[in-house]
């Protein structure tokens, strides 16, 4: 290795590798990857020092492909040089591929990083097709590298600014991970995204911070500012310090312990002040909360508290003489009525929470040290398709997701966020309880999402900064709120369905704030991807990687993998085609509870089936062209509901209606397999449809024979379709 080194640069090599291991604290995995001879290396570009720790990871020399501008700059010249960088000119890169691949030939290794610029945003950028050149004309092999935890130094863009903060620890841990080499023929754009997507997944699933137990981030997290706010009620603007919430669940936490041995325990509120303690206390209590659907009717709380064998609730009087068909189980613990008696003991909880110090804290209240694969929070799927399945949530996954979403969103201890999707909707549940707990984000819980009118007036009156909600939520905001009432949102982020683009128009036009579009699911704990401002330039004329794009749902979070396969055979697709969407990552449930036909149905082998038809596109955009269930296959040809919906709003002008008009419902039909029922909730000319769809360019494939008015179209308490009752409404009309 040594031979093909100067003196000089043997000396610097050495030095600098002993200066560098006094900053950082590397682990290199997959040295066993590397060729012997030369070959094309290709990490991903997130700090300014991202050199110096591929170096520090790599056993051999590295030769450094560089912008031309910054290997001439005075002051680095002399030691890019010494260290062999080959500069190239982005507008004649040809004598910089032939050096490159001059290299490559006696053996060393040749670094590009292929994005070409620094990320701002912690997320994988466009890769620029150079490195195919070089690869191809030095019939190299092409090696993916990861480099992991660097997002958050000093020399990352993260907060908005490089170099201006402070080390979080010296020296700082970071893991940079070698994947298995590429041919040079099959190292195409689409193929190393995804390689360097899933070992990104691998690095980020070895953190260890990911096994500890819930409850041990929680009150770390309320530990830090005690005294700042929690939560504000949004009904009577009651508050509680950090201090003050965690103390009151300490206190619920012992006599959960004491009096029940049972492994889960149902919360049946809405958000609020309560409900907030009600979870942090039972999972103090080394317990599993199950927030429960209250909206989904009688049959389904039965089956879900029955499969989850459920014998104590968590639930309040008031709010409990409003439910007049549930089926409680044994005990029904109000907290109206104990809290008050346990006054003494809060303030005694509060104080300690104050004074001790957050490691002896962990140990009185007896937290586990980890948490990992074992069940955190149980969820009750919305049973849009049929009976609800209780998907098992693990420690791993709510943590790794916060960590996820928090680097997505970087807030800053000023911003506030609305808190009015229930605590038993997988985003309210990870977003809106367990991330503002974990990370210090202020709240205002309401327990009515529907009440756009009030859910506004909070947010001008609290100068909230971020706004969760579905789109059928933000129909209420058009229709019935001010446009200075939402002014000091910076970020409005919708997810559980599709985004309409006329929607998202309007509500820019109206309230001078766009809408971002995100995507996940229950089993995904549930954040995905999602949309996001630019990131803004440093200096003038700075181009900016996008981080959003109309029509996608935005770039996939840190540490999840991704691949596309054919719906119908399972064969692996590129990822720039449209087929079934896989994932892997830390945020993969554990599978549904007591149900192993179903889970084995959508896990495999730690890949999850979304169900999902979809593709991203070389800026990494991830776009969802449909859920399966919502195709039908008409002879032969998969018909897509949700498209046909759209084409039915635009060519009979229904966009601008608050409330959801039409749903396409597959029946079964002897001639072609299924038939399209169109369900709508306004009067329809069949005849008219059909003349208006023609124009528009619709095949006769996609057009509903049948249309069958119904008083309103049923959604979900979350906005999302109900397809089980949708169906049922069709085929009870033929």
């Amino acid at each position: 290795m040594m031979a093909t080194m100067s003196a000089a640069e043997r000396t610097l090599y050495f030095i600098g590798r002993a200066l560098g291991r006094c900053f950082y604290r590397v682990t290199a995995l997959g040295i066993d990857n590397l060729p012997e001879g030369g070959f094309l290396l290709l990490p991903n570009h997130i700090s300014w020092v991202d050199a110096i720790v591929l170096q520090l990871a790599c056993p051999r020399p590295i030769r450094y492909i560089i912008d031309q501008e910054f290997y001439r700059k005075p002051t680095l010249h002399p030691l890019l040089r010494l260290v062999g960088c080959i500069p190239i000119d982005t507008r004649h890169s040809h004598s910089a591929i032939r050096a490159a691949t001059g290299k490559i030939a006696e053996g060393e290794i040749v670094c590009v990083f292929p994005e070409g610029r620094l990320e701002r945003t912690g997320t994988l950028l466009r890769l620029q097709r150079g490195y195919k050149l070089i690869a191809r004309y030095a019939n190299a092999a092409v090696v993916p590298v990861w480099l992991d935890q660097l997002w958050g130094s000093i020399f990352s863009f993260q907060g908005g600014k490089f170099f201006r903060k402070l080390p979080k620890r010296i020296p700082y841990p970071v893991t940079v991970a070698f994947g298995k080499p590429l041919e040079a023929d099959a190292a195409d754009i689409a193929t190393v995204r995804e390689e360097l997507l899933k070992i990104g997944e691998f690095c980020f699933s070895r953190r260890p911070s990911l096994n500890r137990h819930l409850a041990e981030p929680c009150v770390r997290g309320l530990k830090r500012r005690p005294f700042a706010t929690a939560v504000i009620d949004g009904l009577d603007h009651s508050t509680l310090s950090r201090s003050k919430l965690l103390g009151a669940a300490i206190a619920l936490s012992d006599y959960l312990r004491k009096e029940f041995p049972d492994e889960r325990i149902a919360i049946v509120l809405p958000a609020s002040k309560g409900s907030m303690v009600a979870n942090l206390a039972v999972t103090l209590a080394d317990k599993v909360p199950v927030d429960l659907n209250f909206t989904m009717g009688r049959a389904a709380n039965e089956s879900c508290c029955k499969r989850a064998s459920l014998r104590v609730a968590i639930s309040a009087t008031q709010f409990m003489e409003r439910l007049k068909d549930f089926p409680w189980p044994e005990r029904v613990l109000k907290l109206d009525e104990l809290m008050p008696r346990m006054k003494r003991q809060i303030f005694f909880q509060w104080m300690m929470s104050i004074l001790l110090p957050a490691r002896l804290l962990l140990r009185l209240l007896k937290i586990p040290k980890e948490g990992g694969h074992k069940e955190a929070v149980l969820l009750f799927t919305s049973g849009s398709t049929g009976e609800p399945k209780g998907a098992v949530i693990s420690h791993r996954n709510v943590v790794g997701n916060v960590s996820q979403f928090r680097q997505l969103l970087d807030a800053t201890k000023d911003d506030a966020i609305l808190a009015s999707l229930p605590f038993f909707h997988t985003f309210g549940s990870t977003v809106t309880l367990w991330y503002p707990i974990i990370e210090g984000v202020r709240i205002v819980t309401y327990p009515n999402p529907l009440e756009a009118t009030k859910n506004a007036a909070l947010i001008e009156r609290y100068k909230l900064t971020l706004l969760l909600a579905t789109p059928t939520f933000l129909r209420g905001y058009l229709r019935k709120v001010e446009p200075d009432k939402l002014r000091s949102l910076r970020l409005v982020i919708t997810g559980a369905e599709k985004l309409p683009l006329e929607l998202a128009k309007n509500f820019e036009e109206r309230f001078k704030q766009r809408v971002f579009e995100g995507y996940g699911l229950t089993e995904t704990s549930p954040v995905v991807s999602v949309n996001l401002p630019e990131p803004q330039s440093t200096k003038p004329g700075e181009q900016v990687q996008p981080s959003s794009r109309l029509g996608s749902v935005g770039k996939m979070a840190p540490g999840i993998a991704a691949e596309i396969r054919h719906p119908e055979t399972g064969a692996k697709l590129s990822l720039h085609e449209s087929g079934m969407l896989w994932l892997r990552g830390v945020n993969i449930f554990e599978g549904y509870l007591h149900d192993p036909e179903r889970t084995g149905d959508v896990l495999q082998d730690g890949w999850l089936n979304t169900g999902d038809l979809g593709r991203f596109d070389e800026d990494g955009f991830l776009y969802i062209e449909g859920r399966l269930s919502r195709f039908s296959k008409i002879g032969g040809e998969m018909v897509p509901h949700e498209t046909i919906e759209d084409k039915i709003v635009d060519s009979l002008d229904l966009s601008g209606r608050d409330e959801r008009t039409v749903a396409i419902v597959g029946v079964q039909d002897e001639a072609k397999g299924e038939a399209l029922v169109l369900l709508s909730a306004v009067d329809i000319d069949l005849a008219e449809l059909r003349s208006k769809l023609h124009d528009a360019g619709v095949p006769n494939l996609w057009i509903p024979k049948q249309v069958q008015r119904v008083e309103s179209i049923p959604v979900l308490a979350s906005g999302k379709l109900d397809l089980k009752k949708c169906k049922e409404l069709a085929e009870n009309d033929e």
